[in-house]
């Protein structure tokens, strides 16, 4: 979940992890530790048309929900950031 500053500038404030509750470090707004941002916009052919989702995980809750993936993530390794 996450809290801006100005909602129209979005500049950001506070980041919670929606699985946990833990509130993730932020540093002259810029994320300072793993987490995952999920956002989806559900299309007519769901139960949730029209919807915006949006959501953010620590590294620990990520982890601990896609170790009970059927099929496995696909993991690649990258030889920089941008």
């Amino acid at each position: 979940m996450r809290k801006y500053k100005n909602q129209k500038e979005k500049k950001l404030a506070e980041i919670y992890c929606n699985g946990c509750g833990k509130k993730i470090t932020i540093k002259n707004e810029i994320i300072q530790e793993g987490m995952f941002h999920g956002e989806i916009l559900w299309g007519y052919f769901s139960n949730k048309d029209t919807e915006h989702h949006e959501f953010d995980l620590c590294e620990a809750c990520y982890d601990r929900i896609t170790a009970d993936f059927v099929i496995p993530l696909t993991v690649k390794k990258e030889k920089e950031l941008l």
